[in-house]
């Protein structure tokens, strides 16, 4: 096998002038963002015609100003050098909160009101409140529901998948999936221990974590990840680093999930043998490791595959799902990922197609290639999900060699 991160220059010329233009975009988000955020709701709510009493615009807009000036300030201490816990809760709240506003604002602002003015309702007035407390209704009902689909245990989504390649012995192979708990400021250590309840529950003969265990330093936040020797599998426990484990210390992340009996595939792998079969299970840094200056960190998909008989399947771990270009280049069977959240609060999930070729499920790639997206175990950030659930993932292995056993 070749490293094959190189293999397509003339794709890459092509992308190259719209990836610099979205670079250069992207620098300047989180300037414009915040703006957007607190700015257009404002005036939908407030300012479009509603007419409120004095103290209402003026006590409402002081609110909407709070939170421009309050978001960006908390989430500097919170996600910054300080690493305060209880500045990133703030700031990761208020820019859940204010993404949901921002987003029924426009959607009612613009739809709901040209339902009310097509249908004669009211008149200017009377539309403007009603779209300004269709909005309010809107975002706390989403808000309130979607902290509770993040703080809970996520569902198990169970599929089989099948490998051509797959040998009839390795039929029925069980693989549990979870990825991206970030572990972070709001203490999660007793729903870290209900994930794992949960995941020895599936009799897994393999459990991988693709990445992104935390937001902190392994020493901050060990007593969450903790849990994670509990889990049960019959061959092996695998994990690879996510972009997050880069952002602090990823090596400690590698020792500390190594302590709790992982095995860190980090551009190696392992042989899965049953029935007379053989499954190589890789697994690679993610793709921002190259950058991180740490020694011996890289995405390399050559020194996961050295050694291992072409001739055999593949399974790969790769923290993100754009890494499916080089294993499609290489004919790996199937690739586990995570990154995405499936957009985690709607409808973000557009805005991560613009970096990734897949948000959620099991898509193909290539003539062989197959790759499976978690929308993620845990949340970053805000503490919601809205129509993005999150997920342990069960993937049954089936070989066509063989009739489908049940």
């Amino acid at each position: 096998m070749t490293d094959t991160s190189n293999t397509r220059p003339a794709d890459s010329e092509v992308q190259a002038p719209r990836q610099s233009r979205l670079h250069r975009l992207m620098r300047y988000l989180p300037l414009i963002a915040p703006v957007l955020l607190w700015t257009v709701p404002c005036g939908v709510l407030l300012h479009t015609g509603q007419h409120w009493p004095l103290p209402v615009a003026t006590g409402g807009t002081a609110l909407f100003a709070f939170g421009l000036a309050g978001m960006p300030l908390a989430m500097v201490r919170g996600h910054g050098r300080r690493q305060q816990d209880w500045a990133a809760i703030v700031g990761d709240t208020l820019l859940g909160a204010s993404w949901v506003l921002f987003t029924w604002s426009v959607l009612l602002g613009v739809l709901l009101r040209l339902a009310l003015t097509v249908t004669g309702v009211g008149d200017s007035q009377d539309r403007a409140r009603i779209v300004t407390w269709a909005v309010l209704g809107t975002a706390a009902v989403l808000l309130a529901w979607g902290y509770v689909e993040a703080r809970r245990v996520p569902r198990v989504r169970r599929l089989d998948v099948q490998l051509p390649r797959l040998g009839a012995g390795l039929d029925g192979t069980r693989v549990v999936l979870i990825t991206d708990t970030h572990y972070g400021p709001l203490d999660r250590a007793r729903w870290s221990a209900r994930v794992c309840e949960t995941v020895n529950t599936l009799e897994a003969d393999l459990v991988c974590h693709t990445g992104d265990i935390a937001d902190g330093t392994a020493e901050r936040r060990r007593a969450q990840a903790v849990p994670l020797a509990t889990v049960r599998a019959t061959r092996a426990r695998v994990y690879v680093t996510g972009n997050h484990e880069y952002y602090t210390e990823a090596q400690g992340w590698v020792d500390l999930m190594d302590e709790l009996g992982w095995e860190p595939l980090r551009n190696r792998h392992l042989l899965l043998e049953r029935g007379g079969d053989t499954l190589v299970v890789a697994g690679v840094d993610d793709v921002t490791a190259e950058s991180s200056g740490l020694a011996g960190h890289g995405a390399h998909l050559a020194g996961a595959l050295n050694g291992a008989d072409p001739d055999l399947p593949v399974l790969l771990l790769a923290h993100q799902p754009k890494f499916v270009d080089r294993a499609a280049a290489d004919g790996i069977d199937l690739q586990l990922s995570g990154h995405t959240h499936g957009g985690q609060i709607w409808p973000f999930h557009h805005l991560v197609r613009i970096d990734q070729p897949a948000v959620a499920g099991l898509s193909r790639h290539g003539a062989r290639t197959l790759l499976y997206t978690s929308r993620g175990t845990g949340f970053w950030g805000p503490p919601f999900r809205v129509f993005a659930p999150s997920e342990i993932t069960l993937l049954v292995l089936r070989s066509p060699h063989l009739p489908t056993s049940p």
